[in-house]
């Protein structure tokens, strides 16, 4: 006798994996507590958290839109000034770092900096450059973006039942005199990069762990009884700085992320869904990828959603509205290092 004489078919490669069909994978996972239409549901992080909002409401799922758009726009220019891709017109926010900084900002733990970016007479958020793509037309009206940015988090972050964050990034620029994370480095949408004030920094397994383990907790002092549900972007790094081939660079970076994902759904107030694996594990042979091999394409989009949704169970209702994309999304903050490549 020993202890796999006992263990079910999941546990065991072959009769889990290699002798189903890649679609018949599964069950992957089961949630730690129930979820339903009536379950308030906030979605920050990277550009693959963009995908739950739309998906929520169209299942008729309760999805926290705390900053709709002012005005009527078209739906494609509502997401191209950022609207209804996140619960706040936060941008992305791609590391444990800068999600603690905003939480910190929206809840007055805080102060809220005072720095912006300036490019061809415009000004731009350096901590939402992707808002506004073409730079708000004076510091004023940036700063009242910022502070009604700030005030909507808030409101989200009091109505939240569920709390969805996807881990994208592990490096990161940073203001060297605040420490201040960047989404994306200083010269790339705006202002200029400068060696005496802005510095790389590569986040480790400890720094992700604290900064995770930090953001929870103070999630739990806003909102007590918040449930925190973490996912880890399947999209491989654009571009990195940290000097080794963009491959072993993503491999490190979505390690890093994936271990610390796992070591906080430990705790009973976070659970791990995994986007990440049902993307990027070698039975899908890179099926759900865009030709470029990293974008994840509308297929696999689909089949994560339906995963997610599956493991719900009855509460999960069919869409009531077409899920599929529409408008294409306009493209994610850290893409624009890409305009730097050089030629092949």
């Amino acid at each position: 006798m020993n202890p796999y004489e006992a263990l079910p078919g999941e546990a065991f490669w072959r009769t889990a994996v290699t002798s189903r069909a890649p679609l018949e994978i599964g069950p992957l996972w089961q949630p730690k507590w129930p979820i339903g239409p009536e379950t308030r549901i906030a979605a920050f992080g990277s550009c693959f958290a963009r995908h739950f909002g739309r998906v929520l409401r169209a299942r008729g799922f309760s999805f926290v839109d705390a900053e709709p758009a002012p005005t009527p726009l078209p739906e494609a220019e509502r997401r191209r000034l950022g609207y209804d891709l996140f619960s706040a017109r936060t941008g992305n926010i791609y590391t444990p770092r800068q999600l603690l900084q905003w939480l910190r900002w929206a809840s007055g733990a805080a102060p809220v900096p005072d720095t912006f970016w300036s490019r061809d007479g415009r000004t731009h958020d350096p901590f939402r450059p992707g808002i506004e793509p073409d730079g708000f037309a004076s510091r004023a009206e940036a700063e009242a973006s910022r502070r009604t940015a700030l005030a909507s988090l808030a409101q989200a972050l009091g109505e939240t039942d569920l709390f969805v964050f996807t881990l994208g990034l592990n490096e990161a620029w940073r203001d060297k005199a605040s420490g201040l994370e960047y989404p994306v480095a200083p010269g790339v949408c705006a202002d200029a990069f400068d060696p005496a004030r802005h510095a790389f920094h590569e986040h480790t397994l400890g720094d992700v762990l604290a900064d995770v383990s930090a953001a929870l907790d103070l999630l739990a002092h806003i909102r007590p009884g918040v449930k925190v549900l973490l996912t880890v972007a399947p999209g491989p790094l654009i571009a990195t700085a940290s000097g080794r081939h963009v491959l072993v660079a993503t491999g490190g970076c979505k390690a890093i992320l994936r271990a610390a994902a796992g070591e906080m759904a430990r705790r009973p107030d976070c659970d791990y869904f995994p986007s990440f694996e049902l993307i990027t594990s070698p039975p899908f042979r890179a099926m759900f990828f865009a030709p470029n091999l990293r974008d994840v394409s509308a297929f696999g989009v689909e089949v994560v959603m339906n995963t997610f949704f599956g493991a719900l169970g009855s509460a999960a209702a069919a869409p009531q509205a077409p899920a599929a994309p529409g408008p294409a999304d306009p493209e994610c903050d850290e893409a624009a290092v890409e305009q730097f490549a050089p030629a092949p």
